[in-house]
């Protein structure tokens, strides 16, 4: 009875952790950085990396993310592939995105696991043009020296949809979310 007990109490603090690590790179995934102190791209994508495992895989996946996104295996390919997400010459520059997640699905076995979630997204640039994307989350995960890692995150677009031009009439310009006053 003990022993089930443990069990049962694992796979809930497993999907707990997977949990908050699927949602803490959404939020570092956001713009403007909802973090504190505010950090600059690099440095994000590096708190982005540190959730990954060494043999990760990032890829987009389907007939729109397949082409626009392809494969990226291992840490400095992921890394790359953020770098390109942000550039310093970006133009026009992303100035709001939040991602917003739903339909979560965990599965825990021992020291793997799976999860599926579907997130929305809405863009704005500085040039006020917008859009909103919908994908779908097919993410694997391991318990690394008693550490959850994200092994592999595989997106698949369920749509993208234009917005209307300055969509949004008021949006912080940066974050102060954590800031203790």
């Amino acid at each position: 009875m003990i022993t089930r007990l443990e069990r049962r109490i694992d796979v809930l603090e497993a999907e707990a952790e997977i949990r908050r690590i699927q949602a803490k790179y959404m939020f570092l995934c956001d713009t403007p950085f909802p973090g504190f102190p505010p950090v600059s791209d690099e440095e994000r994508i590096e708190q982005i990396l540190e959730l990954y495992s060494e043999d990760a895989v990032w890829e987009g996946v389907g007939e729109y993310y397949t082409g626009q996104f392809g494969k990226a295996e291992g840490k400095d390919a992921i890394r790359a592939h953020f770098n390109r997400f942000w550039p310093a010459d970006q133009d026009p520059k992303l100035i709001l995105n939040a991602h917003y997640l739903t339909s979560e699905q965990i599965y825990v076995d021992g020291d793997e696991a799976q999860g599926y979630w579907i997130h929305m997204q809405p863009w704005l640039y500085s040039d006020g043009t917008a859009l909103l994307r919908s994908s779908r989350l097919n993410n694997k995960f391991r318990r690394i020296a008693g550490e959850w890692k994200v092994t592999r995150t595989r997106t698949e677009n369920v749509f993208i949809a234009p917005l209307p031009d300055n969509f949004a009439e008021s949006y912080p310009s940066t974050s102060v979310l954590l800031k203790e006053s």
